[in-house]
């Protein structure tokens, strides 16, 4: 009975959003290095993805940034990778500065999220002592191209695209996190909601000054999200004719969690994994197998399963519950 009230309230939250389109299938070659003129996409995209996961530290390295610039609260720079779109290679943060003896959490918001996206979750965190840096992700608000109603260039059926944006998104949060640093915070962490919990997953796998995560959302594969996941159906609408959940699996296997799991394992990161019982955007079965993995892994975290769903746990009573949680953890592990 709970679960057809929470998937019911999970599709009426849904709906609200009107403005999903089902886009054209790419494969978006040109959007990956070398690729513009491949003759068979796939196989590039296959070759593409192994070489990637085999130097993912190659792969996920940014170049420092030289033109950080603070107004006030508002921070921008130019992302470390560059992109086809102007507007989104200005990355903007809010600095929200608290008197919390070096400690910082990166903030990284869900798909999708507006410019005062986890501004309140921000304030929450100087309430418990911590500062905040509130990271705009790639596509998103102040950096969504010219004529977009939608960040629907960060995931879409353009799957060079994706990949790119992805790992555009994790060079932004290290570049964001050597601001930090250069603040003077030592004490640094990454919390990530849904589609950030997997850049903050990734971002954490990559840079050993991320001392813990929460991961609010955790999942396993980008590919498999997508594929089943409420959010995304318009996504899959396009996908499904075109190449199967396998390859798919395989081509955004450098920007899945799963892939970066065990790159944790012995370095004593800690991450908080968040799970929603009915979620029907994160599929419950992934997030149980993450939580395993960890355990298996040996990697220090924690786990909570938040009785709702994905869209519900931004909603009252939950995302009090959830604010909470997640600020205390921090604040414990820092």
């Amino acid at each position: 009975m709970l679960a057809r009230f929470f998937h019911k309230w999970e599709n009426k939250l849904a709906a609200k959003d009107r403005n999903r389109f089902v886009r054209d299938f790419v494969w978006g070659t040109e959007f990956t290095g070398d690729g513009f003129s491949a003759p068979d996409p796939r196989s590039y995209l296959l070759a593409y993805a192994r070489a990637a996961l085999r130097d993912s530290k190659d792969f996920y390295q940014h170049h420092p940034v030289a033109d950080f610039g603070c107004a006030g609260e508002h921070l921008t720079f130019t992302s470390p990778l560059s992109t086809p779109y102007s507007r989104n290679n200005t990355v903007h943060a809010r600095h929200f500065p608290a008197s919390s003896g070096g400690r910082a959490v990166l903030v990284l918001p869900q798909w999708n999220s507006d410019a005062e996206g986890h501004m309140a979750l921000c304030r929450l965190l100087n309430r418990f002592g911590l500062a905040a840096l509130r990271l705009s992700l790639p596509y998103h608000d102040l950096r969504m191209p010219e004529g977009s109603v939608r960040a629907e260039f960060m995931v879409s059926p353009n799957l060079g695209r994706t990949l790119q944006a992805v790992r555009q998104a994790v060079l932004d949060a290290r570049a964001a996190l050597d601001w930090l640093e250069s603040q003077g915070y030592k004490k640094l962490a990454v919390l990530g909601t849904s589609l950030g919990s997997c850049i903050a997953l990734i971002t954490q796998a990559h840079d050993a000054r991320v001392q813990c995560s929460v991961l609010n959302h955790v999942s396993t594969y980008f590919a498999d999200v997508v594929w089943t996941g409420l959010a995304t159906r318009h996504v899959r609408s396009s996908l499904e004719n075109h190449i199967s959940l396998e390859d798919l699996r395989e081509i955004w296997m450098p920007i899945s969690p799963r892939a970066h799991f065990a790159k944790l394992a012995g370095t004593g990161q800690h991450a908080l994994l968040i799970h929603a019982r009915y979620d029907t955007s994160f599929l419950p079965r992934f997030s149980r197998q993450a939580v395993e993995e960890f355990q298996q892994l040996g990697i220090p975290h924690a786990a909570l399963q938040m009785p709702c769903g994905h869209y519900s746990s931004g909603q009252f009573p939950f995302n009090i519950t959830l604010g909470l949680s997640m600020c205390a953890y921090l604040r414990r592990m820092l």
